[in-house]
């Protein structure tokens, strides 16, 4: 094999890691751009909804395994858990914890979410343990498939191939489709605007902060059920996850739901060439680059300067 041939795999695969692990920090910080956009609150504990959806998904599925369940089954299962944390943790934190915390200073919205999100770190070690827990039944299921890159094949996981960036690529389209051209969508974003001014035109401002906060929870529950066949659940795992989507986030700028998946994007592909190429800057590169971006652009680089009410 030439020096170009063992060259031109690497940046394949570098390129193929990327989007993959791009798609899955999407759908977090996606969940958590669409929250700070209507509660205007940075909810640090998203980050363990994001790991209490990956092990919900991994249990269910092994239980069903057990059961002799078949491994495409796992595939459903992955979406299951995810609406299911969402619908059940969702509403309960938005309603006793959040809703107190929208008028409040941002140190004290920081304090009171970092608060929750130890505490469903130690629910985590509670209810699963600290040992690593894997359900890798619908990667390999799906196996394998040689992407051609060049005048080589790359060998790569179809699971990570079209699973993670379809559902991604797809929520990004669905999220962009109700925001613009349904009634709840435009309700939504009435409430983002200015809230007084949507309550005054009859919407129902509570009703919509709960439903945007129970979707971002599903999305964050999403993006740790389609990690999971991936990865080991340790404890953690949440806490990593949202600091990289926090850098996603600042990025792309707040409140932007295309900007996160170009900013995922990015951020995912640096992390992935650094991996391949200088393994020892893969921590520093996320953070490098939303350094760059905000130096020159504050807002970030789809956010737009707002005036501050005095």
């Amino acid at each position: 094999m030439t020096w170009l041939s063992e060259n031109g795999i690497l940046v394949g695969l570098a390129l193929l890691d990327g989007l993959s692990y791009a798609a899955a920090v999407f759908m977090v910080a996606v969940g958590l751009n669409l929250v700070f956009g209507v509660l205007r609150v940075l909810n640090v504990a998203h980050g363990s909804l994001y790991a209490i959806g990956g092990y919900t998904a991994a249990s269910i599925g092994l239980f069903a395994a057990s059961l002799g369940a078949p491994p495409w089954l796992g595939l459903p299962i992955l979406l299951a858990a995810a609406v299911l944390v969402g619908v059940v943790l969702g509403p309960v934190i938005e309603r006793l914890l959040l809703r107190r915390m929208q008028d409040r200073e941002p140190v004290l919205q920081l304090l009171v979410t970092f608060a929750l999100f130890m505490i469903l770190e130690d629910l985590q070690k509670l209810v699963w343990g600290v040992q690593p827990v894997v359900f890798d039944a619908p990667l390999k299921w799906l196996g394998t498939v040689d992407v051609p890159f060049g005048q080589d094949a790359i060998p790569f996981t179809a699971y990570q191939l079209y699973v993670l960036p379809g559902v991604a690529l797809a929520t990004l389209a669905i999220l962009a489709y109700v925001l613009r051209y349904t009634l709840t969508g435009r309700m939504v974003v009435a409430v983002t605007v200015d809230r007084e001014a949507a309550r005054a035109m009859g919407i129902d401002a509570a009703k919509v902060t709960m439903l945007t906060f129970t979707v971002g929870a599903a999305l964050a529950a999403l993006g740790g059920a389609l990690a999971a066949p991936t990865v080991s659940l340790v404890p953690g795992v949440g806490a990593s996850t949202i600091v990289l989507s926090f850098a996603v986030v600042a990025t792309a700028g707040l409140g932007q739901i295309e900007g996160a998946a170009v900013a995922a994007l990015l951020i995912g592909l640096g992390r992935s060439f650094a991996v391949y190429v200088a393994p020892e800057f893969e921590v520093v590169v996320p953070y490098a680059i939303m350094v760059a971006v905000l130096l020159f652009r504050p807002q970030g680089l789809f956010g737009v300067a707002e005036t501050r009410r005095i």
